[in-house]
């Protein structure tokens, strides 16, 4: 007897329906044999000892007969031990042990352990958002997995603990209805918390100018570089900045939720990811754990900060090939990895934070430090970070060392919360602005050409004063557009619609840094 069970394949941050056919040849052998056909890999195929140990302490033994099992698509590879419940209900459904359910109305997928319970297996939102598209309307998973799959409405989600529970499930459903409520989440309620940041603004003293370059780089998710010599706050301010992040809206959070659940990092009992992710890795990192990679690709770095923000400390210790590849996903905002069986395109629109010495030693330009380095060295040093990735950063300030009257004063700093209130003051500014012209983007940093004519226009004085800085600094085209977009960016803290000289000004000196260092 043929069993047919849906189930579902991770490939990206998509999923691909695969049909799970089991079939009983239904003559007698010594022990039962199992074949797995479908190009499984090493988890699928260890599936059959799971499987078996399972329904054994379940109540249920596998006829000593040849179980064929196929995975189609049969030319798509299969990985991960999330097929392990589609097989054993399968072999359940072809010797009788199911009652006459409709399994074309379920999707399962879960990890079996030798106890018959069902273990989480990543990728679980994917797969119910594909649940969905296919018109399926039940979902069977593990229970550590129902706070994610739930966000998604127009599927019911059952969570359960074991095998012998889905086979009460499955025996249960009255004319293709199960007879047990869906879980239900509350996913409203987890956008709408507020968290709670360790780090505060609060705590840093001066650094008022870096301050205001990091409140422009958050309202307009643009990309920042801080220069300055060692101690200076550099790492304390960057690990401040997701402190006065805009929240994150559904979209962006459902986004981002898949990429965690297909790479693994996701917290089961929160569901979604309602906080802007915050990445930053070593420098030793290699070029496949930051932009992404595997036999089957799996995201990296980039894409694991999407919508997020990823921070780099000590920007010229990275690998040089390392920094080169962030080139693309810098401009394009995804990142596609070619491997022979298959190409696979993750998104990664995050926001670049980046912090350096200027040169070896760390203090040159320091008024405090003398500097030992020779200008050959200071050359190689900030070398290492090439001119087309700086053209990519919209900001860029110094971060000279704080005075000792600053340290020691007694005078309250602005907190991240003040700081905050504006930046979703701006974010909101421009979401209507987008909204309105029924563009898909969420910040002034995601504007290509066609917006940035449309919002970035420029009276009489400010063109020239934009003109002038284009011939005396060589910018680029590219510098040049990204000047009006954190122009764009400060109008909006001030709650005005026209561009002004001021506004041009501020944004053209956040491109001046880069000139004294790297000319």
């Amino acid at each position: 007897m043929i069993a047919k069970v849906l189930s579902a394949a991770v490939y990206g941050i998509d999923a691909s329906l695969i049909d799970v056919e089991v079939d009983l040849s239904g003559t007698v052998a010594e022990e039962d044999r199992f074949h797995t056909v479908g190009l499984p890999d090493a988890a699928v195929r260890e599936s059959r000892d799971r499987v078996r140990a399972a329904m054994k302490n379940s109540g249920y033994l596998i006829p000593p007969t040849h179980i064929t099992i196929n995975l189609a698509p049969a030319d798509i590879k299969k990985e991960g031990a999330g097929f392990d419940l589609p097989i054993a209900v399968g072999i359940l459904r072809a010797y009788a042990a199911l009652h006459s359910v409709d399994l074309s109305r379920f999707l399962l997928v879960g990890e079996l352990g030798l106890d018959g319970g069902l273990r989480p297996v990543p990728g679980i939102l994917p797969i119910a958002v594909l649940a969905r598209a296919r018109s399926i309307p039940n979902l069977i998973l593990p229970a550590v997995n129902a706070p994610e799959a739930s966000v998604v409405e127009g599927v019911n989600v059952f969570p359960v603990a074991s095998l012998a529970e889905v086979i009460e499930l499955l025996n249960s459903t009255i004319l293709g209805e199960v007879q047990k409520p869906p879980f239900r989440s509350t996913k409203s309620e987890l956008l709408t918390e507020r968290h709670q940041h360790g780090a505060d603004f609060c705590d840093v003293r001066g650094q008022q100018t870096a301050k205001r370059a990091l409140e422009v780089a958050a309202a307009g998710g643009h990309n920042i570089l801080m220069i300055g010599p060692p101690g200076s706050g550099k790492t304390m301010l960057a690990k401040r900045l997701p402190s006065i992040l805009a929240p994150l809206t559904f979209e962006e959070a459902l986004e981002t939720t898949k990429i965690h659940s297909v790479a693994g990092v996701l917290d089961p009992a929160a569901g979604l990811v309602t906080q802007r992710p915050f990445r930053a890795p070593h420098h030793t990192i290699s070029d496949a754990g930051l932009i992404g990679g595997g036999a089957v690709p799996r995201p990296g770095e980039v894409s694991l900060a999407h919508n997020g923000l990823l921070f780099l400390d000590e920007l010229p210790e990275f690998p040089r090939n390392v920094l080169e590849v962030m080139r693309q996903p810098l401009e394009d905002h995804t990142v596609t990895i070619a491997r022979a069986s298959m190409s696979l395109t993750f998104p990664a629109r995050f926001m670049l934070a980046a912090a350096m010495n200027p040169c070896p030693c760390g203090y040159f330009n320091d008024k405090s430090r003398e500097c030992r380095c020779t200008p050959p060295m200071i050359q190689r040093y900030v070398a290492k970070v090439s001119g087309p990735l700086l053209d990519r950063i919209d900001i860029h300030i110094e971060v000279p060392a704080v005075q000792y009257k600053e340290l020691r004063g007694s005078a309250a700093a602005e907190g991240s919360t003040e700081i905050r209130d504006r930046v979703v003051g701006a974010r909101e500014r421009q979401k209507h602005r987008f909204q309105k012209a029924k563009e898909k983007i969420f910040a002034n940093a995601q504007m290509g050409t066609r917006q940035i004519r449309a919002y970035c226009e420029l009276g009489t004085d400010a063109e020239r004063l934009l003109e002038r800085a284009m011939q005396q600094q060589g910018l680029s085209a590219r510098a040049h557009d990204r000047i009006l977009k954190v122009a764009r960016t400060i109008a909006d803290l001030e709650g005005v619609e026209s561009l002004s000289v001021s506004h041009l000004a501020e944004a053209i000196q956040y491109r001046t840094l880069d000139r004294s260092y790297w000319a």
